[in-house]
């Protein structure tokens, strides 16, 4: 989810195929599926008031902005705290959402057991493990260090997916992309003026969106439930796992700062709920392809912003590398083009 995405995002980052997963930072719910589409007994949504670029521009925004929220929310509380934040204002967007629709949570401690899991993956792991990762790198790196997320998605794929097969121009891609991840990182200069800890938490989170799409294609991606439904009992388990976690490792705050709550706020019913809600539309819309294109956008706002708000440093290679990560990853999600077989004449 993303789905559903980084921040992306209910769920995760965006919808999309294990073989190359959105990286959208927040969105958890979108990932429930594993394949973003409308599933059987969800609504496709009518036609909208805006236009599906406005929605698209407006939800590539969010998604950007949500690693300076995180940066934001983690001057005030502790990481485990901004996760708690996030998922609880994102599950009550969704829950309104579910009430509006008279939706129900899907039933069956099977199913809920697979929600357990996908929650851990595409939601508790990863939104943790960026918040951590803020407190000694800057949101621009954690940005794109999200971007990666397809990379790691086509790796494991062409080993936990045998449908999936490897291509000339996905193997490329993926060499590409860990090029590009070298190059932000600085290499050559032995990773100097880098948290080794802090960048190694980014990429692991961005590791655990793929594990969880591919553990959801697998489980979840054909209970009959709607993706709304589905989203919204992983957000709420996500919490859940979240709410028993997180008094053993913080305490009580004392005091509550506004701003980095504000921050924390906006990160779960914008950038986790309503994102969530933006993804669904468009994916019903004009299809998980032309969707999940919004992941290429969320590093290049993410960057941006932390450079424009926050004030962070930026050397060459940090862009470069992102530009080079991103052409890597869309090679690893293109397919060839296949033509018709010409009829046989009698």
């Amino acid at each position: 989810m993303s789905t559903v995405t980084p921040p992306s995002q209910p769920i995760a980052p965006a919808p999309s195929t294990p073989s190359a997963p959105s990286t959208a930072p927040t969105p958890p719910a979108l990932a429930v599926t594993g394949r973003e589409t409308v599933t059987p007994g969800s609504t496709t949504p009518g036609r909208r008031a805006l236009d599906w670029r406005i929605r698209f521009g407006t939800l590539s925004l969010i998604w950007g902005f949500s690693f300076l929220l995180i940066k934001v929310g983690t001057d005030g509380y502790a990481p485990f705290q901004v996760t708690l934040g996030r998922l609880a204002f994102g599950t009550v967007v969704i829950a309104a959402v579910l009430v509006v629709k008279r939706e129900r949570l899907p039933r069956g401690a099977r199913t809920w057991g697979h929600l357990a899991v996908a929650a851990f993956l595409l939601n508790a792991l990863p939104f943790s493990l960026f918040a951590y990762a803020e407190l000694t790198i800057p949101s621009t790196l954690a940005g794109i260090c999200n971007a990666t997320s397809p990379l790691w998605g086509m790796a494991l794929s062409l080993v936990a997916l045998s449908e999936d097969r490897p291509t000339r121009r996905r193997v490329a891609g993926l060499g590409i992309g860990f090029f590009g991840v070298l190059t932000v990182l600085g290499a050559w200069q032995g990773f100097s003026g880098l948290d080794p800890r802090g960048t190694a938490m980014a990429l692991l989170a961005s590791l655990s969106y793929p594990i969880g799409w591919i553990y959801v294609r697998r489980t979840l991606a054909r209970s009959g439930h709607s993706t709304l439904s589905l989203s919204g009992a992983q957000l709420l388990v996500a919490t859940a796992e979240l709410a028993v976690v997180t008094p053993l490792f913080t305490s009580m705050p004392t005091h509550f700062p506004v701003v980095p709550l504000l921050a924390i706020v906006a990160l779960g019913a914008i950038g986790t709920g309503l994102a969530f809600l933006l993804q669904y539309a468009l994916v019903a819309e004009i299809g998980p392809t032309t969707a999940q294109m919004v992941t290429y956008f969320i590093p290049v706002i993410a960057t941006a912003a932390g450079v424009a708000v926050l004030g962070e440093s930026l050397s060459w290679s940090t862009p470069v590398g992102a530009v080079i990560v991103l052409a890597g990853a869309a090679l690893t999600q293109s397919r060839p083009r296949t033509t018709p077989t010409a009829r046989r004449r009698p």
